[in-house]
């Protein structure tokens, strides 16, 4: 079965998706790079779209595909505190279907369960200081990343000690430090460091290409497709694990 995709947003993001469609049994059906190009004749009449625009201009686009009952896979960050519009447009077009990912690459969704885990072992032992460091290409507007926000939640829920989270380094105990760097030509590094007076303890996730990041959401959107409802990638991964485990 061929899936007819139209990409949002068309730079190095929407390039790498498309570059890929054909392996995937996908194709392209249009692309959106432009305000003016919503106007084409026809195009969202595919099966499925994938968003990876600017923050400033992704809940509109999210949006025009939800009244058009088109699901919709987003990876754009930086805009999501207004996310609940999102989710009250999915409520009043239930045909309608939404899946976000700060994160698309497989093997960072199974670092943020390896991340998980180590926040349940270490919140024993309150004498670690935990922070977090994350490289990005200098083209990438929002800082921290949304990725980073997803692992520095995700320990905060779990962790005693800690409330918050901050873009810099910080003496209170109750925040944890997420280090920004922009570095030319990075794909995108996150290292989550616990460190106390007897020994550091290091986790890390690498990304080599953009190539990981582009398959994760070609194959999500080809999940989406027949699907109603708001979903997220954890959503995708859960089910390919019980799939494949």
């Amino acid at each position: 079965m061929n899936i007819r995709v139209c990409i949002i947003g068309y730079g190095r993001m929407g390039k790498a998706i498309e570059s890929i469609l054909a392996l995937h049994h996908c194709s392209l059906h249009s692309i959106i790079q432009r305000e003016e190009d919503w106007n084409k004749p026809g195009v969202l009449d595919c099966d499925v779209a994938i968003d990876f625009s600017l923050p400033h201009t992704a809940k509109n686009n999210i949006l025009q595909c939800i009244k058009a009952h088109v699901p919709v896979v987003s990876g754009t960050t930086g805009w999501l505190d207004e996310m609940d519009s999102i989710k009250n447009a999915i409520k009043a077009h239930p045909q309608a279907a939404f899946l976000y990912g700060s994160n698309f690459s497989l093997g960072m969704n199974l670092f943020f369960k390896i991340n998980t885990f180590t926040a349940k072992l270490m919140q024993s032992d309150p004498s670690y200081h935990i922070s977090m460091t994350e490289v990005h290409h200098t083209k990438k507007l929002d800082a921290p990343s949304g990725t980073a926000i997803r692992l520095a939640n995700d320990i905060i829920d779990i962790h005693p000690n800690l409330d918050s989270w901050v873009n810099e380094t910080s003496s209170s105990p109750q925040a944890l430090d997420i280090i920004s760097e922009r570095i030319p030509d990075v794909p995108g590094t996150h290292r989550i460091h616990y460190e106390n007076e007897i020994d550091s303890i290091q986790i890390e996730h690498i990304a080599k290409s953009r190539q990981g990041f582009a398959q994760g959401a070609v194959l999500a959107a080809k999940w989406l497709v027949g699907k109603t409802g708001f979903y997220n990638i954890g959503d995708y991964v859960d089910d390919l694990l019980r799939k494949n485990l």
